[in-house]
């Protein structure tokens, strides 16, 4: 038993932590299963695992006039409950118990969310006006106690609002104290046994095995044979066959309210053997109980499949936009290399670096005197060299701020397409690039930009090369090894011939006569990399924006639930 009572409890938890935030088909019933669940765990299982031998709860339920109230008051021979002519008329619950079975229920041990309230015997009517009077919501919250020596000592009878009340509060704290039941006595009457909403808690009843009694009141004596076989057969098709059914014939009330004893006495007998069988009143509760934990089962599987939607509607919205940024990276670096940078304000700055004419012309000498050209150009102007660093940080800032504007507006789009995405976005316009970004990328390929130098000056220590690279200068081998990673191809083949007449050869050429060409491959892919990883950095924090406005969470909890819901299922054919 203690262990049952400890996966109940867990069980619980993990349905208090089930939020079903996203907007999906059928999620507001999927929520109700939850706080449902929940209910009956606090109201009903958990406590009744935690002591089979207490009293039965008899929850006396039924529609709107059909005389709960005045069955309660009969049952016990004097005035408890109010009853009266405007309707709705019961609006505080109130718990009927033998005085020897008060500890059981003064406490908080079955429906804690309900205040208690000690109720007193009073031989008086409540007047039709009080009957009807709005209450507040400490009243509707409520539960009031009356302990009665009339009432069968182990059995206690709950008299519970109307289950189809005009009032909302009404109905759902009927529905919460019927669960809460050992038992039920349902009352309706000759005009509306077979109205919807009570069928409908009947046939929960039903699915719950719990023992149900039907109480078929204000019966005329000449109908008596016809609706009652009616209402037998409709029990029967609907498998509460072994409902007990009580007639209570059509007669008029004594000035305190009250029926004629004898038109209740089959019931009270009926309550008092019940009462007085405690081995009935066990196998009642398991019974019950049983029934109870196979329906939670479901309803937990229920819960599990709601949520096993909500991550799969989670993880298509998280891939889409991890997607759109991720392509938009791949475009970056695309851009990056093909030579499409070396066009434009890139390509003047540069062929300003290195000569327009005769530059050109010394690539068919020899790299010696390539060499000495280039350092001769180089020395003492740095000016055309940062020029050249300013144009290829404003082209390459420029294609990553589109292609991070059309992923955000891809993401947009794709997210508003969708039910739960459009919720999650809500009037908040999340296309475009976030503020900040422009200034988070300048600094970025600043970054690299650096790097790359610093990654010139550590290649150029040794002391072979270190004259030569002194000579064409840090800036001027930097913004050569920038062309050449513009150039690269996306293969591990090495470099390729460069675009516009031949802007990259010359700056391979020129590394190549400081590092040679196995290290100037080298340089080439780290810059890259380094490239790759910045870009990849920077648009994997924009994607953020959508990101966060997922739910958090694992994407195990529907699987934990469903093992959840087999596990109950096992215990509720083992109690």
């Amino acid at each position: 038993m203690l262990a049952a009572v400890g996966l109940l409890e867990v069980v619980r938890e993990d349905l208090s932590a089930v939020a079903l935030p996203l907007a999906l088909a059928n999620v507001g019933q999927a929520r109700m299963e939850v706080r449902n669940a929940v209910a009956q765990l606090d109201d009903y299982i958990l406590p009744r695992y935690r002591s089979l031998h207490a009293p039965l709860l008899a929850v006396v339920g039924g529609s709107t006039g059909a005389g709960k109230s005045t069955l309660v008051n009969a049952l016990v021979g004097h005035p408890v409950t109010r009853s009266g002519a405007i309707r709705p008329t019961t609006r505080q619950p109130i718990l009927l118990h033998h005085p020897a079975d008060a500890g059981w229920f003064e406490g908080q041990r079955v429906l804690p969310t309900l205040n208690r309230i000690r109720g007193t015997i009073s031989a008086e009517p409540v007047p039709a006006s009080q009957a009807g009077a709005t209450p507040d919501a400490e009243a509707i919250s409520s539960l009031v106690l009356v302990a009665d020596r009339a009432a069968p000592q182990g059995i206690a009878l709950l008299d519970a609002p109307d289950v189809d009340s005009i009032s909302d509060d009404n109905r759902r704290l009927a529905g919460q104290l019927l669960a809460a039941a050992d038992l039920w006595v349902f009352v309706t009457t000759a005009n509306r046994y077979a109205d919807a909403v009570p069928w409908k808690l009947l046939l929960d009843a039903s699915s719950r095995d719990i023992m149900v009694a039907v109480v078929l009141d204000r019966v005329p004596a000449d109908a008596e044979a016809e609706v009652s076989a009616d209402l037998r057969t409709l029990l029967q098709k609907e498998g509460l066959g072994s409902a007990g059914l009580f007639i209570v014939p059509e007669t008029d009330l004594d000035g305190l309210g009250m029926l004629p004893q004898q038109s209740v006495e089959p019931l009270r007998v009926w309550l008092q053997e019940l009462a007085a069988d405690a081995a009935g009143r066990s196998e009642i509760a398991r019974r019950t109980l049983n029934g109870t934990v196979k329906a939670l089962a479901g309803r937990v599987g229920t819960v599990s499949a709601a949520v096993h939607e909500q991550e799969n509607a989670a993880a298509t919205l998280r891939s889409g936009a991890v997607a759109a940024y991720r392509d938009a990276v791949t475009r970056i670096l695309g851009a990056t290399k093909d030579g499409a940078l070396l066009r434009g304000e890139v390509l003047a700055r540069w062929q300003d670096f290195v000569g327009t004419g005769e530059f050109f012309r010394t690539l068919e000498q020899n790299i010696g005197r390539l060499r000495d050209r280039v350092g001769a150009f180089f020395r003492g102007e740095p000016t055309p060299a940062i020029r050249v660093e300013v144009a290829i940080e404003s082209g390459l800032h420029a294609v990553i701020l589109d292609e991070a504007a059309n992923a955000g507006e891809e993401t947009d789009q794709r997210w508003r397409s969708d039910p739960a995405g459009r919720q999650l976005l809500g009037t908040d316009d999340l296309s475009g690039t976030s503020a900040g970004f422009a200034d988070v990328t300048a600094a970025e390929i600043r970054a690299w930009q650096t790097g790359l130098m610093e990654l010139i000056r550590t290649e150029g220590q040794g002391k072979r090369t270190q004259a030569r690279w002194l000579s064409f200068g840090i800036n001027g081998l930097g913004v050569a090894l920038m062309i050449v990673v513009f150039s690269m191809t996306a293969g591990l083949t090495g470099l390729e011939i460069g675009v516009a007449g031949g802007t990259a050869v010359v700056g391979q050429k020129l590394l190549e006569a400081v590092f040679g060409e196995d290290a100037v491959r080298r340089l080439a892919r780290t810059a890259r990399d380094d490239l790759h990883e910045r870009c990849q950095r920077l648009l994997q924090a924009e994607q953020q924006k959508f990101l966060e406005r997922l739910p958090a969470g694992g994407t195990d909890t529907s699987r934990v639930l469903a093992d959840h819901a087999a596990a109950l299922a096992r215990l509720a054919n083992h109690t």
